[in-house]
C-alpha cells in the first residue's frame, strides 16, 4: 500500500511541477523523508499524508483509490482484516472510490501506548467517534478522555494528538473536512 502512495505522490508532484523542496517547505517535512516516501523506502503516517495532500491540492483519499473512474456510491465490507497491527496505529480510508468527497472518513486503530508523536494541526475540522476502548485526545495541552460512544468535534488548526494510554486497542472514526 505504501508503495502505491509513494508512486502517486511523486506522480502528482511532477504533474504540478513542484520540487521536493517546495513540498518540504509547505509541509515542514524533510526533503530526505519525502524522497524516501516517494521511493517506498519509508512508511508514511496519516498526519504526514494529510500535509502532503494539502500541499498537492488533493484529498488524502486520492492515495487510497483503486480506480480512476467516478463512483457515486461505494460499499465497503470487512474493512478491518483480522491480522494484528504492526505499527503504532492502523488507518483505513472509508471514502472508497468517491471522487472529490466533501469530507474524509477514516477508521483508526491505535495500539496500546500509541500516539501520533507530536501534536499536529492542519486546516479544517475533525470529528472523532470512539467505537471501542478509551481514547485520550490532547488538544492544545488539555487532555480529554473518550470512552466508547463518546465523540468530540474540534478545529483542526488547534494542535492536537491521539493517545492510547491503555492496554487494549482503541478503535475510532475520524471524519475530517477537506481543505478547499
Amino acid at each position: 500500500m505504501n508503495d502505491e502512495i509513494g508512486i502517486k505522490i511523486k506522480k502528482l508532484r511532477k504533474e504540478r511541477k513542484l520540487t521536493l523542496k517546495q513540498i518540504a517547505d509547505h509541509t515542514n517535512l524533510s526533503i530526505s523523508f519525502l524522497s524516501q516516501v516517494e521511493r517506498s523506502k519509508s512508511s508514511i503516517t496519516l498526519e504526514s499524508l494529510k500535509k502532503i495532500s494539502e500541499a498537492l491540492g488533493v484529498n488524502p483519499s486520492y492515495f487510497f483509490s483503486k480506480s480512476d473512474k467516478k463512483v457515486e456510491t461505494t460499499v465497503m465490507r470487512n474493512v478491518i482484516k483480522t491480522s494484528t497491527l504492526n505499527n503504532q496505529f492502523f488507518y483505513r480510508d472509508l471514502a472508497g472510490n468517491i471522487e472529490n468527497p466533501l469530507f474524509n472518513p477514516i477508521l483508526v486503530l491505535l495500539n496500546p501506548g500509541a500516539n501520533k508523536e507530536d501534536s499536529y494541526s492542519h486546516s479544517g475540522q475533525e470529528f472523532l467517534y470512539v467505537l471501542e476502548g478509551k481514547l485520550t485526545i490532547l488538544i492544545d495541552k488539555e487532555e480529554h478522555d473518550l470512552n466508547p460512544f463518546d465523540c468530540i468535534f474540534l478545529d483542526s488548526t488547534t494542535p492536537h494528538n491521539w493517545i492510547n494510554k491503555t492496554d487494549s486497542i482503541v478503535k475510532f472514526l475520524c471524519i475530517s473536512s477537506i481543505p478547499v
